[in-house]
């Protein structure tokens, strides 16, 4: 973890436009289960970006077996000067590496390719997920790379983290502490999440956060929203 947080503090951004704050993944794969998901960031009084800019990703999902997890995403944006308008589509698969609890911690892989609406703008990144508990305690981290190419956006290789300590405190409610680096975004701050059981195996997932900027290229305040069906 000590050269996790080595790398986040040296590192430039995942996005070109340096918008990390989004979600924490976890290295975890349940054979059989499909999701839908819907994701809000919503943040302000960042220099260069609109007031009131709002980035959203609504997701279906399924495992693939019993290591591998893909998504197919539709992203979306607004703001101040602009209405909601499709942004952009993206493909995702995370590969569950290790078992839970096999080794010092649990790993996996990730795999994204993103590309935007209407530009010629391409982006694969590939990340590496670590989870390890402590007791009724979890910490997280998310470290990605990314390459960006298109004849709309200059060629460019990024790097990005997102860290997050989390307290089991029951399935319904988890406070946690999240930690985000990337090209103008360093924020640190408080999110809640739980879990709902529904009829047989369905679940319904949500978290809610508030990242505080750390620096002034970031933005003061970005909230984070997720919603997650699981059946």
């Amino acid at each position: 973890m000590a050269l996790c947080l080595a790398f986040l503090m040296l590192s430039p951004g995942i996005h070109a436009d340096g918008i990390v704050i989004d979600k924490i993944y976890h290295p975890y794969v349940q054979p059989l289960e499909q999701e839908l998901e819907a994701r809000a960031s919503l943040q302000n009084y960042q220099e260069g970006i609109p007031d009131n800019l709002g980035l959203y990703r609504f997701a279906y999902g399924r495992a693939l077996g019993e290591r591998w997890f893909g998504e197919v995403y539709l992203l979306g944006q607004r703001s101040d000067d602009q209405s909601f308008e499709l942004s952009g589509y993206e493909l995702e698969a995370m590969r569950q590496l290790t078992e839970q609890g096999e080794f010092w911690a649990d790993w996996a892989v990730l795999f994204e390719l993103e590309k935007q609406h209407q530009d010629d703008i391409w982006e694969f990144s590939t990340g590496i997920i670590a989870e390890k508990e402590w007791g009724k305690w979890s910490g997280t981290a998310n470290v990605f790379a990314s390459q960006e190419w298109g004849d709309d956006i200059e060629d460019e290789f990024e790097t990005a983290m997102g860290l997050q300590a989390r307290y089991r405190h029951s399935p319904a409610l988890e406070p946690a502490i999240e930690l985000y680096k990337g090209d103008n975004s360093f924020g640190l701050g408080p999110v809640l999440m739980g879990q709902i059981n529904l009829q047989g195996k369905q679940k319904l997932a949500w978290e809610a956060g508030a990242i505080v900027g750390l620096d002034q290229k970031s933005p003061d305040l970005t909230w984070r929203f997720l919603l997650e069906f699981e059946f």
